[in-house]
């Protein structure tokens, strides 16, 4: 998967997708998400990289089925927040 940290004032933004739709569009219930690589390619990680990674920021904003699948099992992600677009999860997360 991607991630790239984002600082916008006192925010630590963590941008992450699947490795395999960097630069697709989806479409779907009204929605439409661009998966830039100007927003979201950073390094490329594993998942223990990844998990250390959302430890230290304040917002996610998290696309595709396996970045958003395992934010969810370290508990970032409850299940009624994840949307699907055009047949790809996103979620954003804010931590309080």
């Amino acid at each position: 998967m991607y991630v790239r940290i984002h600082v916008h004032s006192d925010d630590v933004i963590l941008a992450a997708c699947d490795e395999d739709i960097l630069g697709m569009t989806f479409r779907g219930d009204g929605m439409k998400i661009t998966v830039t690589e100007s927003f979201y390619k950073g390094e490329s990680l594993e998942r223990e990289a990844f998990v250390e990674r959302m430890k230290s920021v304040s917002v996610m904003n998290l696309v595709g089925n396996e970045v958003v699948r395992i934010a969810s099992e370290e508990g970032y992600v409850s299940p009624g927040s994840i949307v699907e677009i055009g047949g790809v999860k996103h979620a954003q997360v804010v931590m309080m």
